[in-house]
């Protein structure tokens, strides 16, 4: 039966605002740093770390560096900003080699699960002695400091072991997305001049083996700078060996040493780089460095998912981005905490494998996407019900804007309505949250609440005027740590998208407002904002209206030219598999969104689809269903998860 709005909005109201345990927020990490610096209130401590220099000084302490920063913020070269100038540090340290001086070393750091059932478990000196072997593996290839890696492997524990020995040495990574085609891997390593790719030979999805090394040989033909190529044994395929340049990963580690001397690097020497799609479709080349980096996912992945000694946390997304750099490996590990890994895919062999390995591995902290919870959502709530997921203490959200309806239901299914959801808001750029509750918080079902600690945002008009309940540019006003340092080889592409449009002051590309109690409701990216009859409505706001439907599992807006309007509204839309289309739910549908957010907003045409066009962190792309619906060449496919969807937006209306 579908609900009708009044339901929605009861449960909306009951649901409006929600307090984490006080007892959780009593005992919570940030709880205890204020206390440390004899701080009383939250609201106090954010107003006391506009200081960010005096603020990220006190956290990085906090740290073990080979020699103490002269200057915690070197400003004079702006936006080319450094962080902690004349130390010495290297992450891996902080990751890996301090934990072996305490009882952490006997500590599990990663619990694996294949999707096969196969279960490994790696000790922090297990992950150490790994490590060190394959660094010294890397640097008998001729691996050295400011060289460049690239990584392209499924979620095997060899992934967080080859990023963390390319940094032990110095040497650069760069993770290119196991799903990303052979055209994508080759693009990325020659833009970055890669020396050695390590892959493996193939991995399991849906029951089926992905042969990866194909992928690789074919990106190899055209990337003469790889001298070398790894190949990780994972499924046991056969697949060629090219001789005198591959070389399976257990051969070459055999007979290495377990130890290996950790490289000390200046906070400022580059620890990886992540290539992201623009709106154009060219790939950017996102620098990270090793001291600011190390400090601000460090700070967040304690404070935000308030780490305790005694938690299984789990992080979905793919080490092949930044949500799996900074909240897979580096953050994780540096707070010395105990991750969960899974190979395979979210409701393989059934609808509740997400739920079944909570339940099996004891998972305290799950980290996910919105997408992947509405994908859940359209299963049906009789999954997660099965499930006894009494041991979750703590939930979050990454990616995008979580809508209402997908925040109740993750509560109330998932979180049996004790959990709080960290709504986490940050970009491969920022390298760390930037926008998130921590356990103190009160929190409202739609909303990213306020900036962290040591994030001075706002939000702006055209002009840069400060805006307060409406819609406008989301910005950030003081650098931060774990910034991006520059795009690669490509410093004036830098400097003119992210710092151009205001002196002094990061473009985030977002559009979001600031409600009255400070809390930033993102609503999504600048140029996804509709522009109808001289209302600007974000295409967030279209889709969360829709997916409050109880027949709407997904839903993509964008606007088509339209004469007397400017652009009107055109949505796609995937159905719980509860419902089929008809023209009547199109009419109730059109007629939902206008009560939602207004007559404005009421889409004029709504197409019923199976899937939408999604890349592999689930982001739907709205540029390739607006360049199909213009008749325009959709570019660069190869950030997407599933390129059949884009054919299905030909023909079904």
């Amino acid at each position: 039966m579908t609900k009708t709005h009044k339901d929605v909005e009861v449960l909306m109201n009951e649901q409006r605002v929600f307090s984490p345990p006080k007892e959780m927020a009593d005992k919570s990490n940030i709880k205890a740093w204020m206390d440390k610096h004899h701080i009383k209130s939250y609201d106090e401590l954010l107003k006391k770390a506009e200081d960010v220099e005096w603020y990220w000084g006190e956290v990085a302490k906090e740290l073990e560096w080979f020699k103490p920063w002269e200057k915690t913020l070197d400003a004079s070269k702006a936006p080319f900003y450094k962080w902690y100038t004349g130390g010495k540090m290297n992450i891996v340290h902080n990751a890996v080699d301090r934990h072996m001086k305490t009882w952490h070393k006997n500590k599990v750091a990663f619990i694996w699960e294949g999707e096969t059932g196969e279960v490994k478990k790696l000790t922090y000196r297990d992950l150490y002695i790994q490590v060190n072997k394959f660094a010294n593996a890397l640097k008998s290839l001729g691996v050295k400091k400011g060289d460049r890696v690239s990584i392209y492997l499924p979620m095997l524990l060899e992934l967080p072991i080859a990023m963390l020995a390319c940094a032990k040495i110095g040497a650069v990574h760069s993770v290119v997305f196991s799903g990303f085609s052979a055209k994508a891997l080759r693009d990325r390593m020659n833009d970055c001049g890669s020396k050695v790719l390590v892959t493996a030979d193939g991995f399991y999805r849906r029951g089926s083996v992905v042969s990866l090394k194909h992928n690789a040989d074919e990106a190899l033909k055209d990337a003469p700078g790889v001298e070398s190529v790894v190949v990780v044994k994972s499924v046991g395929n056969q697949v060629p060996m090219t001789t005198e340049r591959d070389i399976y990963w257990h051969d070459m580690v055999e007979g290495e040493s377990m130890h290996c001397k950790t490289e000390e690097m200046d906070p400022e020497d580059p620890l990886f780089i992540l290539y992201t799609s623009g709106t154009t479709g060219s790939p950017k080349g996102i620098v990270h460095v090793h001291g600011g980096y190390a400090v601000g996912t460090y700070s967040t992945t304690r404070n935000v998912f308030d780490m305790k000694e005694e938690d299984i946390y789990w992080c979905s997304a793919d080490a092949g981005w930044i949500t799996g750099h900074s909240y897979v490996v580096y953050g994780p590990l540096i707070n010395g905490t105990t991750s969960f890994m899974y190979e395979g895919a979210p409701s393989y062999p059934h609808p509740d494998r997400w739920w079944e390995l909570i339940e099996k591995h004891g998972v305290t902290i799950f980290y996910t996407a919105p997408t992947a919870i509405r994908a859940h959502m359209r299963l049906g709530d009789e999954w997660p019900k099965k499930r006894d997921m009494s041991c979750l203490r703590l939930l979050g959200s990454v990616g995008e804007p979580i809508n209402p309806e997908a925040w109740v239901w993750y509560h109330e299914l998932i979180g049996k309505k004790t959990c709080p959801i960290m709504d986490t808001w940050w970009q491969t750029e920022t390298g760390m949250h930037m926008i998130s509750p921590v356990p103190m918080t009160v929190l409202k079902p739609g909303t990213a609440t306020k900036p962290l600690p040591g994030i001075v945002a706002d939000i702006f008009s055209e002009e840069g005027e400060s805006l307060t309940d409406k819609g406008g540019l989301l910005v950030i006003k003081k650098p931060w740590p774990s910034m991006l340092r520059t795009l690669y080889k490509n410093p004036d592409r830098y400097t003119e998208t992210y710092w151009s449009k205001y002196k002094g002051i990061y473009l985030a590309g977002d559009i979001a407002r600031k409600d009255k109690e400070g809390y930033y409701w993102v609503q999504g990216r600048a140029d996804d904002v509709l522009n109808v009859s001289g209302h600007r409505i974000g295409t967030a706001e279209v889709e969360s209206a829709l997916v409050s439907h109880a027949a709407v599992a997904e839903a993509a807006a964008i606007g088509i030219p339209h004469e007397v309007k400017g652009e009107a509204i055109r949505t796609y839309v995937v159905l719980r598999k509860t419902h089929t289309p008809t023209a009547e739910l199109k009419d109730e549908l059109r007629k939902w969104v206008g009560i939602e957010i207004g007559p404005i907003a009421r889409p004029d045409e709504i197409w019923f689809v199976e899937d939408l066009p999604k890349t592999r962190s689930g982001k739907i792309m709205r540029r390739v269903i607006k360049a199909k619906a213009k008749g325009e060449p959709v570019g660069d496919l190869s950030t997407l998860a599933n390129p059949e969807a884009v054919e299905g937006l030909d023909h079904l209306k």
